[in-house]
This record gives structure tokens, C-alpha cells and sequence, in this order.
């Protein structure tokens, strides 16, 4: 009988924790946002500064994507197949941002690019602003989301081993063709799964971004920034009604992690 019953009290505990720390919260931000009535929803979320940190916030979360992508592809690839001086640095490099809080990045990045900065003066000079600019944005975010792709990457490729990858290289095949035909096809759902990931921590980055921006409205004001500030300046209603839209985008990441799941699955069951 307490075999019986203890399985069903962790279900339930698991359920109410859920409820507590998942439900509740999301419950609370959409009551808040509707709390002033439909028209005020969508005037909060058409506003034009909110209209530009949305723009702002896609914008850093695709270039930052398309260059973790490209890098933990690259990354994965020299790490699995190849052996070299300083490997376990590299992955040390990878997994660093993973130790590193946020906002001391930030402060980093400040301190190396900023008007007092390492590089300050060189900058400067050429008239090129990195700090308090979307250079500064999309470089914040690119060191917090670093891992994602490439930590997806290595254990799969280091699981499907280079067979079929030595067997193209002796029927004469180029690297670009192996890429193609052999590679890319063998990691495509992982690749993905790490994009996903590396997309939703994009767009909710708050703390290194935090410190780069300025917190210049309508310039470097991303969306998780704009919610911040608005709230601070106590429209809560309208703080809560952008955030609406940071859960609309990590239930629609939830879904798109769900499938690729299945997909996953189903094509080891497949094998």
C-alpha cells in the first residue's frame, strides 16, 4: 500500500510546486496586463518605444543566433574530429559564460570598450561606438548564449563517430560536399535543438545588456530593458502587458522544443 501511495504523493507534489513556481507567476502577468481592459493591452504593446525594443530585441537575437550557430558548428567539428594543443581550453572557453554572472560580463565588455576602456581611445578615434549602441547589445549576447549551439553539438557528434565522414573523403568527396550530404544532415535536429535554446536565452537576456545599453529609450532599450523601465516609472500595467509577450515567445520555444523532441525520438526508434 505505501508503494502504491508514494508515487502518487510525488505526482502530486510535483504538480503543486508546478502550479507554485510556473502557473501562479504566469497567472499574475497576464491579470496585471488585462487588469486595464483590452485597449490598454494593446496600447502598451504598440507604443512606439515598445514597438522599437520588440525590433531591437529580434534583431540582437538573430545576429547573436547566426553567429553561435556558425561557431558551434565550426567548434564542434574541430573539437570531435581533430586532436590539438589546447583543446580542453577551448571547451573550458565554451563552458565559461555558463560560470560567469552576467552582469560581470557586462562590466568586462565596459571595461574594454568603453570611453575609459582598454580600447577606448583606439575606438574613439575611428569613430566606432560599441558601448551604449547595438554593437554592445549584440556582443553582450553573443558571449551569454556562446555555449548552447556547440554544448548541443559535441556529445552527438562525438557519439555518431567519422565513419561516414571517411567514407566520403574516400569516394573523393570535398569537405563542402561532406558538409552538406553528411554532416549537417547527422546533426540537423540537435543543431536546431541548440538554436532553439540559444534563441530564448537571446531574447530574455537581461543583466550584461543591462549594463551596455545605457538604458537609452528608443535606442538601446531592448524588450526585457523596456520592461524594467517601465515598471520603474510604476506603469505596471504596461510592464506587464510586454511581458505577455517574453511568455508568448518561451511557450512558442516550449512548443518547437516539444517537437523537436518527438522528431528526435522517433528517428532513434527509426535507427
Amino acid at each position: 500500500m505505501k508503494i502504491k501511495i508514494l508515487p502518487i504523493l510525488l505526482v502530486f507534489l510535483a504538480y503543486i510546486l508546478a502550479g507554485i513556481i510556473l502557473i501562479l507567476p504566469i497567472y499574475t502577468v497576464f491579470s496585471e496586463a488585462f487588469s486595464e481592459g483590452i485597449p490598454k493591452y494593446i496600447e502598451s504593446i504598440t507604443g512606439e518605444y515598445a514597438l522599437y525594443a520588440i525590433g531591437l530585441t529580434v534583431k540582437v537575437s538573430i545576429v547573436s543566433v547566426i553567429l553561435n550557430t556558425i561557431f558551434g558548428v565550426t567548434a564542434a567539428f574541430t573539437i570531435t574530429r581533430f586532436q590539438f594543443p589546447g583543446k580542453n581550453i577551448l571547451v573550458t572557453i565554451i563552458d565559461s559564460p555558463f560560470a560567469v554572472s552576467p552582469v560581470v560580463s557586462g562590466l568586462i565588455f565596459l571595461l574594454l570598450f568603453g570611453r575609459q576602456g582598454y580600447f577606448g581611445n583606439f575606438l574613439s578615434e575611428h569613430g566606432i561606438k560599441i558601448v551604449f549602441n547595438t554593437p554592445g547589445l549584440i556582443l553582450a549576447t553573443v558571449f551569454i548564449t556562446f555555449p548552447f549551439v556547440a554544448r548541443e553539438l559535441i556529445p552527438l557528434m562525438q557519439s555518431q563517430g567519422r565513419e561516414e565522414e571517411e567514407a566520403g573523403l574516400l569516394l573523393g568527396a570535398s569537405f563542402f560536399q561532406l558538409l552538406k550530404r553528411v554532416i549537417l544532415p547527422n546533426i540537423k535536429w540537435g543543431l536546431l535543438y541548440g538554436i532553439i535554446l540559444c534563441n530564448a536565452r537571446a531574447m530574455g537576456e537581461f543583466g550584461a545588456v543591462s549594463v551596455l545599453s545605457g538604458h537609452i529609450r528608443g535606442k538601446t532599450t531592448t524588450l526585457p530593458l523596456h520592461i524594467e523601465m517601465l515598471y520603474n516609472e510604476f506603469d505596471s500595467v504596461g510592464a506587464f502587458a510586454c511581458a505577455t509577450l517574453l511568455v508568448f515567445l518561451s511557450l512558442l520555444t516550449l512548443i518547437f522544443k516539444l517537437i523537436l523532441e518527438k522528431r528526435t525520438a522517433s528517428q532513434k526508434n527509426a535507427d
